[in-house]
């Protein structure tokens, strides 16, 4: 009698107890949803360590422990409470976690919040997903959580994230001049916002209102 391979048969329970992501918000690319802990923590540990993505963030270029890593999730875990709502970004054809993004310092009375945003595999930048996840993010933040103005700061070396703020419709609203270092060279702070009133999606709306 033929003998199945252990494998096989382990690696076949696995998949059956994987449970598949859950999606808030559909586009045509991607989907945002929910992130696990430990999926979070691995991508940031990964992430952190790969300098080529850390500098884009304007992270310190220095390695990380995962133990630093996890204090650090737990530590902003704490402070998020009603004032920073996070979602992961998941390629739709495969499911695939490929970043994140989030809405950080909500301020409810004034309808304003800062974006935060990184894609973290790195074979899927410049193909148009983190564009369409800025978009649904941004349909979120304007239609469901009735926001008014949306604010982000990045660098001027980072040309790729620029042009994509600017498909979305951001706009530049000052800089602090040379106020990143790398190497012997410095760069400036670009501070960008959008207002909801300027806001157009391409997009399928993330709720139809009644």
């Amino acid at each position: 009698m033929a003998q199945r391979d252990p494998r096989q048969t382990r690696a076949k329970s696995e998949d059956a107890i994987t449970p598949s992501p859950i999606y808030n918000i559909v586009g045509d690319k991607v989907a945002l949803g929910p992130g696990e802990r430990e999926q979070i923590i691995a991508d940031w540990y990964a992430n952190d360590n790969d300098f080529e993505i850390a500098i884009l963030s304007g992270d310190p270029l220095w390695p990380r422990s995962r133990a630093e890593i996890e204090a650090e999730y737990d530590e902003e875990a704490k402070k998020r409470e009603r004032r920073w709502v996070s979602f992961t970004i998941y390629d739709r054809a495969s499911a695939t976690p490929i970043g994140r993004l989030e809405l950080r310092d909500i301020d409810w009375v004034a309808g304003a919040a800062t974006l935060g945003v990184g894609l973290y595999r790195k074979n899927y930048w410049g193909k148009g997903y983190g564009t369409e996840a800025i978009t649904l993010l941004l349909d979120y933040g304007f239609t469901v959580l009735g926001l008014h103005n949306v604010m982000l700061e990045t660098y001027a070396y980072n040309e790729r994230s620029l042009a994509s703020y600017r498909k979305v419709g951001f706009k530049e609203m000052g800089r602090r001049r040379e106020a990143q270092r790398l190497g012997d060279r410095r760069y400036d702070i670009v501070y960008m916002d959008i207002l909801r009133t300027e806001f157009r999606s391409p997009l399928k709306p993330v709720i139809t209102l009644p």
